[in-house]
């Protein structure tokens, strides 16, 4: 039976929750440890990376990367789900906005924000989700948060009936909601306002275009060509620097040894992608160490003792 080990770009269809993804992605490759990245809401598509054996053991990196979305806001009316499928609790009678105010308010969001949870989501109050709470109709207060919006480009915005339309692209970090976002920008419009439409673009490294849907991924298995679409676990994290161990220092770095400084050679900046602005803390500071012309494991460097200390091994 093929063992893989990677990371599989799914592209995830509405109508699945993350958890159903997994689950049959599991059966899809015959093995039990997977985890995905970034929980998508199961009304939303998008780009869904899913850890496969060892990668599993970088899914608390992958997860704090940059998410993009493609979003649709509609100006005029709210929903007790802050999104198109809820029932709808404020109307505005009629908008009268112009494409000049609606790009100043979401500019006005840019940067490090500050956002209170949905009640439809999966923070966690008094021993459960927030959703499960609002499913028995129940309200909790939640205490507003810091995310961080790096980019949001209004694409259009348009009148639609007594009310306005507006598609958006956002780039954010993690724990960031875009429902929240939309009603946000609504309010300070001084009107309610809904998401009307979502897919996820991006996540980190993982773009559209690089993702399979389980469609394409059931086809690519009985050609079997399957693993051709699994990113190996070094070129998912190619936004952390690489160094090439010595050949000397090969034997004691599988051993899981701390390695001296100068038996490590940097790769030029450029080697890998932008580091995004958002990765994790415990990202903070690791480096790829590779060796044998394969990823031995994630170092970070000890200054003092001008080593790489052993973080996460994958030999």
């Amino acid at each position: 039976m093929t063992e893989y080990e990677g990371v599989f770009p799914l592209w995830k269809t509405a109508g699945m929750t993350s958890h159903d993804c997994v689950a049959r992605a599991r059966k899809l490759f015959g093995m039990k440890r997977i985890g995905h990245t970034g929980t998508l809401d199961p009304d939303v598509s998008g780009v869904l990376p899913l850890c496969l054996g060892r990668a599993t053991r970088i899914v608390e990196f992958l997860q704090e990367l940059p998410k993009t979305y493609e979003a649709e806001l509609t100006i005029g009316y709210a929903t007790d789900t802050g999104d198109a499928s809820g029932r709808v609790i404020e109307t505005a009678e009629r908008v009268t906005l112009d494409e000049a105010d609606i790009r100043a308010a979401a500019a006005a969001f840019t940067g490090d924000i500050e956002q209170t949870p949905p009640m439809v989501s999966a923070v966690k109050a008094g021993g459960k989700r927030l959703y499960e709470w609002a499913r028995e109709g129940v309200e909790i207060e939640r205490r507003p948060r810091m995310v961080t919006i790096y980019r949001l480009d209004v694409h259009e915005a348009f009148p639609d009936g007594p009310y306005w339309k507006v598609r958006f692209t956002a780039e954010c970090s993690k724990g960031t909601y875009i429902r929240a976002l939309c009603a946000d920008i609504g309010r300070r419009l001084g009107y309610p306002a809904v998401m009307t439409a979502l897919v996820r673009t991006a996540s980190g490294p993982f773009r559209r275009e690089s993702c399979v849907d389980f469609a394409e991924a059931e086809r690519l298995k009985a050609s079997g060509r399957l693993a051709e679409r699994i990113v190996p676990i070094g070129d998912a994290l190619s936004f952390l620097p690489r160094g090439d161990l010595s050949e000397r220092a090969l034997a004691p770095a599988l051993s899981g040894r701390k390695i001296y400084a100068a038996a490590v050679r940097l790769a030029p900046s450029g080697d890998g992608e932008p580091r995004p602005a958002s990765a994790s803390a415990a990202a903070q500071g690791l480096i790829r160490l590779y060796g044998g012309g394969r990823l031995v494991g994630l170092y970070r460097k000890d200054a003092a003792e001008d080593r790489y200390i052993p973080v996460k091994l994958f030999v």
